[in-house]
């Protein structure tokens, strides 16, 4: 069932800041520039809702939106944009770490990878770190539009034999476009199943 209203609700520096909710929330984080933005604007039907640059790291609050008036989307920050200072960098990371292993409503963590690539050693990094704090995540490649189905194939294939090598099991993995609306049904059916049974 797609996504009929989207509010934003508040940008908040760090998890403390967040609302006092008790709905389920689900966290949009990625690379900078991964496409995070073009994405949730997808999901929620609305092209203005999360701000798009051509220049990443734009996003640097933990940014709420009230979907449905059922559940909460967030968007996260972008980690490791390398024109940014080492002091901003660090108050990035930190601001995500606490956001992820604090917030108590955070259902679903969403890591978002750019399908071009192969594993990039930064998004691993990241990955098992969530794997290691026991906080539950989902892959969902982005831009799969813009390469052939074999190259695509293939860079997710090569994605799932690196996280073998150190995972017993993979995340469920999600592909996706905003621009021609791939995944955009299976994103929202799992969000609505999770929630179904909370």
């Amino acid at each position: 069932m797609p996504i009929h209203n989207a509010t934003f609700v508040i940008s908040s520096p760090d998890v403390a800041q967040c609302p006092q909710s008790t709905l389920p929330e689900y966290a949009f984080i990625g690379r900078s520039n991964v496409g995070k933005s073009s994405l949730i604007n997808m999901l929620c039907h609305n092209p203005k809702l999360a701000k798009t640059s051509q220049k990443p790291g734009k996003t640097l609050l933990i940014n709420h939106f009230l979907i449905d008036n059922q559940w909460h989307l967030v968007d996260l920050p972008g980690y490791g944009f390398a024109q940014t200072g080492q002091k901003q960098r660090e108050q990035l990371r930190k601001m995500i770490e606490r956001y992820c292993l604090l917030r108590d409503a955070l259902t679903s963590l969403f890591v978002l990878v750019d399908s071009r690539h192969l594993p990039q050693a930064i998004d691993l990094e990241f990955m098992n770190w969530l794997g290691e704090n026991e906080i539950p995540f989902a892959i969902v490649f982005t831009k799969s539009d813009k390469l052939g189905k074999e190259r695509l194939t293939a860079n997710i294939e090569a994605y799932k034999t690196k996280l073998l090598e150190t995972w017993e099991e993979l995340p469920l993995i999600f592909v996706t476009s905003a621009e021609k609306h791939i995944g955009e049904n299976e994103l929202i059916t799992y969000i609505e199943g999770i929630n179904a049974t909370l």
